[in-house]
């Protein structure tokens, strides 16, 4: 028996969920159910996982169970950007088969997800805006200049942009210089993600606010998924549950739990807007990954995202002080970059919960009998929960395909953890390390 310890416990300020209308009250787990498949974790993984299962097998019954609300976690939590470039640390792979194979996933997602909301119409502030990766000073420019040359050997279009261009885009000088990709698009996360949710095909059987406690198998080989009051019985368990994969006894010493965190603006006014002469939609994210991420949304929220914690305990590891004190770091970064705003308050500071690993190396594949997972996406979770849930489901029901191999191909094991306590100690260390060498471009 595997038996769950921590739970999700995330914060009730996360500004994009608290901007969505009322949900409808949620279907729970309640007494005994059989199911062909239960998918547990309903982020972008399960929930692509439980849609692409639903096509496959449409007389099938899938259960999709979530511990909180769709949309409340850590898929709804995120900046808002759906990358297709891969990660940093993944441009420097040196195999470029490896980074094309990468391009080649995160465009499928990309596409898919694009689909999906036209058919639906998902409203989630959808946009082929692309993405500014900045700088501030030195060292920031140190590694834009990586960048631009990892970019150059991808064969992937970039553009330079000079302070003043980028100042008439973002409404502030405080960046130097960027460069510009055109592939990424911009999204409103808890919008599409609830999008996502409701538009599940109607074989699939939503059960929120339903955390699973135990998972077990029986002498004949069938799950039982166990909740607080009720129980689904399934011969195969699809697990979209990231971080949260190791509470299930799986992947353990080998994810770390880490936590970043946003503040947002009320919408700003048009006299504020010319004030600073900002457009609306755009991203940057920063060339020093330690750095600060803003974003202006399309109904002209700004957002400053910064500040990583090691969580070993989720949301229950962060305490009133600490989410005070980033409040007000992220108010000096804001006003360091919009001084003549200061008078505009932060409506919103919330934290999300994802999973890194010390290889920085995605797992994907089969756990267990029927126990399949897709967790640890490093960071860049919108696309690539979306790719790998789907192809966890093919991998289930052995629907092979060219993507299937090159998810394979381009995933592996996380690498096993020092125990505790000098995981923890090392960690903290780190991105206090971190945080210490990037403070000019916070």
């Amino acid at each position: 028996m595997n038996s769950i310890v921590n739970l999700p416990h995330d914060d009730r300020n996360c500004g994009w969920y608290a901007a969505l209308p009322e949900q409808a009250p949620s279907k729970r787990l309640s007494g005994e159910h059989n199911a062909d498949y239960v998918v547990i974790g309903a982020g972008f993984a399960g929930l692509a996982a439980a849609r692409r299962l639903a096509e496959h097998l449409p007389q099938s019954r899938i259960v999709l169970v979530d511990a909180q609300r769709i949309a409340y976690g850590a898929s709804g939590r995120n900046s808002g950007f759906v990358i297709d470039l891969p990660h940093k640390f993944a441009l420097e792979h040196p195999d470029p088969q490896h980074k094309q194979r990468l391009l080649g996933l995160n465009r499928s997602a990309i596409d898919q997800l694009q689909t999906l909301i036209g058919r639906h119409g998902i409203e989630c502030q959808w946009s082929h805006a692309g993405k500014y990766q900045g700088a501030v000073g030195e060292r920031g420019q140190g590694y834009l200049d990586h960048f631009e040359k990892l970019m150059a050997d991808l064969g992937e279009p970039y553009r330079v942009v000079g302070r003043d261009e980028l100042a008439g885009v973002l409404g502030s000088r405080y960046y130097s210089r960027a460069i510009y990709t055109p592939g990424c698009y911009l999204m409103q996360p808890a919008a599409l993600v609830r999008g996502l949710g409701n538009s599940l095909p109607g074989n699939v059987e939503v059960l929120e606010e339903s955390p699973i406690r135990t998972l077990q198998k029986d002498p004949c080989g069938t799950w039982l998924v166990r909740g607080d009051n009720g129980l689904i019985r399934s011969p195969q368990v699809l697990l979209g549950t990231s971080i949260f994969t190791q509470e299930f006894g799986y992947l353990r010493n080998r994810l770390l739990p880490v936590m970043t965190f946003a503040s947002w603006t009320r919408p700003l006014s048009d006299v504020e807007m010319a004030t600073v002469g900002a457009q609306a939609d755009w991203g940057l994210t920063p060339a020093d990954h330690a750095g600060t991420t803003v974003r202006m949304t399309q109904d002209r929220r700004l957002i400053i995202r910064n500040t990583y914690k090691h969580v070993p305990r989720y949301g229950r590891s962060v305490t009133d002080a600490t989410r005070n004190k980033i409040r007000d770091d992220h108010r000096k970064a804001f006003e360091a970059r919009y001084p003549q705003l200061a008078q505009v308050p932060f409506t919103h500071t919330w934290g999300g919960v994802y999973a890194i690993s010390r290889n920085f190396t995605n797992y994907f594949g089969q756990l267990d009998q029927g126990v399949y997972a897709t967790a640890c996406d490093n960071g860049v979770g919108a696309a690539w929960g979306t790719i790998s849930g789907t192809l966890l489901a093919d991998m289930a029901v052995g629907a092979d395909s060219q993507q299937l191999s090159d998810i394979r191909a381009v995933t592996g094991l996380p690498s096993r953890n020092p125990p505790e306590p000098f995981l923890g100690m090392g960690v903290r260390a780190r991105i206090r390390w971190a945080a210490f060498n990037s403070r000019s471009e916070v």
